[in-house]
């Protein structure tokens, strides 16, 4: 792949974004560097200090942006508005395109202060990062969209937290993403009242991410746009609850418009089947508990929506929104059987009956969330592994009964993946809180990070096994 830079945020950065300048840190060690998305985007023969140099000193890459936009946004933080929020520690660093022909976004975290930061001192803890990483490797292994974790250099300052020991210590981090732009940065155009921009807005998103939703008449053109974001908002959260994954922060300034898992802060996954269980501490009326995600992910398509009311009858949008719980309903189907290796059997209405009967299993018996997925891969094909499973004895439950019939029914999709190493473990690669914590502390202590590599490694080898197909965007129109 030969590197291909594609600035196409420039035109808008007058109205949404403002020119911001990097940190300069006391030191730039690269603890992860993404070698195989690096690859996908034309940057993999970059040396060490030619990495650093871009990606911890923010020279800009050859003819894309000129210098890093910080970007313009509001957002509904908890459910309260809040029109003081914009890139504070980050910055949209460069957009390129990768082996498909998409445009992707470099953005940063913690690479200092903006003019947004208000009194944040523009930084990210290396805790934070290291977390970032794992969260995002892990659930791109499984197939869940999202962004990904490209390069992360610890820099040498120690920072001060509430809610973690302090002094820590800090870094900067990239990821790559289809897109930065956020439900926020509309329902900051809508606040202004900038209808001009708000329709520049909708008509770059549709040429850039939904060609097919180009229309020469707005009115057309913006319920069009707010379907295909309903449908690709609906599949990430769908990938969520079959993944067992909490983010922890659902505030309508965390979700983008290309429907990417991102901005990750005190996520979580689930022991075991919980639907109250949240995340982050702070959440304390459990705002964005598990079993909340999908009904979170459709308020805040509903504040979308309510910005285009600026350009489009409300009508259109509401029919618009109204295509979330199907395209939930086939994407949670969808993944569930792609987690189990198998081929539906006797459509949805079939295959959601089968969920139910296993999510009442999984929470009768409490057991491991992604160790029922894991034995049973490939359904009845990993019979005999399955037996060998430290939960075994819950197989042989009443309530699993059921279950084991619609595993039976349906066929194993591509059963050859069966013969990779992973599935010779016992248990699968986790990345529950003690998980985490146990690969920190050695790092903390030590600064030794083979743990840390080792659970990359473990995560790397879950992704080959699983192989869940990479899904091209749709042809342009």
């Amino acid at each position: 792949m030969i590197y291909s830079a594609a600035p196409e945020f420039l035109p808008l950065a007058d109205a949404f974004a403002d020119a911001a300048s990097p940190a300069h840190f006391r030191m730039a060690v690269l603890r992860f560097r993404n070698t195989r998305w690096a690859s996908r985007v034309g940057l993999e023969k970059l040396g060490d200090e030619a990495w650093l140099n871009s990606f911890a000193r923010f020279e800009p890459l050859s003819e894309n942006l000129p210098h890093p936009l910080a970007m313009r946004y509001h957002g509904h933080q908890f459910g309260v508005y809040n029109p003081e929020l914009g890139d504070g520690r980050g910055f949209l660093f460069a957009q390129l395109r990768d082996d498909t022909g998409r445009v992707l976004d470099l953005g940063t975290k913690g690479s200092g202060q903006t003019r947004w930061s208000r009194s944040g001192d523009g930084r990210l803890t290396l805790k934070g990062g290291v977390r970032e990483v794992l969260a995002a490797q892990y659930l791109e292994a499984h197939g869940v969209k999202t962004s990904k974790p490209f390069s992360l250099v610890e820099t040498g300052d120690e920072l001060q937290r509430n809610d973690e020991p302090s002094p820590t210590r800090s870094a900067v981090l990239v990821r790559l993403s289809h897109s930065h732009i956020r439900f926020g940065t509309f329902q900051r155009s809508a606040y202004l009242g900038e209808t001009e921009n708000l329709a520049r807005l909708i008509r770059h998103c549709a040429e850039t991410y939904y060609p097919e939703t180009l229309d020469t008449d707005i009115t057309v053109m913006a319920p069009a746009l707010l379907e295909r974001i309903t449908g690709e908002t609906a599949r990430m959260i769908a990938q969520w609850m079959a993944t067992g994954f909490v983010h922890g922060v659902m505030n309508t300034d965390n979700f983008n418009i290309t429907g990417e898992s991102f901005d990750y802060g005190p996520w979580r996954f689930l022991p075991h089947s919980d639907p109250n269980f949240t995340a982050a501490y702070f959440d304390q009326q459990g705002l964005y508990r598990f079993g909340r995600q999908p009904t979170q992910g459709l308020w805040a398509l509903q504040q979308l929506a309510s910005t285009f009311t600026l350009v489009c009858d409300a009508d259109p949008l509401t029919a618009a929104l109204e295509t979330y719980e199907t395209a939930y309903q086939h994407a949670l189907a969808d993944h569930n059987l792609k987690l189990f290796g198998l081929k539906s059997a006797g459509g949805l209405k079939s295959d959601l009956i089968f969920l139910q009967s296993l999510y009442n299993w999984m929470s009768e018996t409490q057991v491991p969330w992604a160790q029922v997925f894991f034995d049973w891969f490939c359904g009845t094909k990993s019979a005999e592994r399955a037996a060998r499973s430290p939960i075994a004895s819950q197989y042989e439950t009443p309530g699993f009964a059921p279950v084991r019939e619609a595993l039976e029914a349906r066929t194993p999709d591509r059963p050859e993946r069966l013969i990779h190493a992973y599935w010779q473990r016992e248990t699968p690669v986790t990345l529950l809180v003690d998980d985490v914590e146990g690969l920190w502390d050695p790092i903390a202590d030590k600064d030794d990070w083979s743990v840390f590599e080792h659970t990359l490694a473990d995560i790397e080898a879950a992704r080959q096994a699983l192989d869940i197909p990479f899904e091209a965007p749709p042809k342009e129109a």
